[in-house]
């Protein structure tokens, strides 16, 4: 089943404005990585004695959302994580050392694929414009160049958090208090998935598109 070349060059021009879209809100947005704890804070409030819960004042709420740049308390301002690019100029242990490699790498890697996609833009609408079927195919290579760096700066985040987590872990005194916090990913990484996968099939249009535009161009050299 052949599909219309113009109909490639419609799906390629959606996705890839969707996925460079959706990336840029996830790099942009605090809500990779949450921490509610309202169960811990109910159950804290709960073991007081009531008679003098009434002199205590609110304490304030420990809950966070996290982006790749700074975190966020839900009654504090924002406040920035350290730059893993300064790590040489203060003391921190090897671990600690190791999480702010991990932090510099993705973000690294996410911005970068936003750049590749930018130039895959511009690539793709000339590749259209005077029908390159070289062109094509190196704007499809670069899409899915792209959507391999997005997916390794996705894959290096989930590790840090691991990591990061498991750092958390070995400092708590109490491990139980862990069963009542939730501790989840957030919108901002399922919309880095979302622009993966836009990011793919937009690699695939270009590549699909390069093999239709062969495809003509042999059927015209047989007439």
């Amino acid at each position: 089943m052949r599909v219309p070349l113009g109909a490639l060059a419609g799906a390629a021009a959606l996705t890839g404005a969707l996925s460079f879209v959706l990336l840029a809100a996830a790099i942009g947005t605090d809500f990779w990585y949450i921490i509610d704890t309202e169960q811990l804070e109910l159950s804290s409030l709960g073991a007081r004695d009531p008679e003098g819960a009434a002199n205590l004042s609110q304490p304030e709420p420990l809950s966070s959302h996290s982006g790749l740049w700074r975190t966020c308390r839900v009654q504090s301002p924002c406040t920035p994580l350290m730059n893993p690019f300064w790590q040489e100029n203060v003391t921190v242990s090897e671990s600690s050392r190791q999480l702010l490699t991990m932090h510099g790498t993705f973000v690294i890697l996410l911005p970068l694929s936003l750049i590749l996609m930018v130039f895959g833009g511009m690539t793709g609408f000339l590749s259209f414009l005077v029908r390159a079927c070289l062109l094509l195919l190196l704007t499809g290579v670069l899409f899915l160049f792209g959507a391999t760096v997005t997916l390794a700066g996705i894959s290096v985040y989930i590790a840090y958090s691991a990591a990061a987590f498991q750092e958390a872990l070995c400092l708590l005194e109490e491990k139980a208090l862990l069963d009542q916090v939730d501790i989840r990913f957030g919108w901002s990484l399922a919309l880095g998935w979302i622009s993966f996968i836009a990011e793919l099939l937009t690699g695939v249009a270009f590549l699909a598109a390069a093999r239709e535009l062969r495809l003509r161009r042999r059927q015209d050299q047989a007439i």
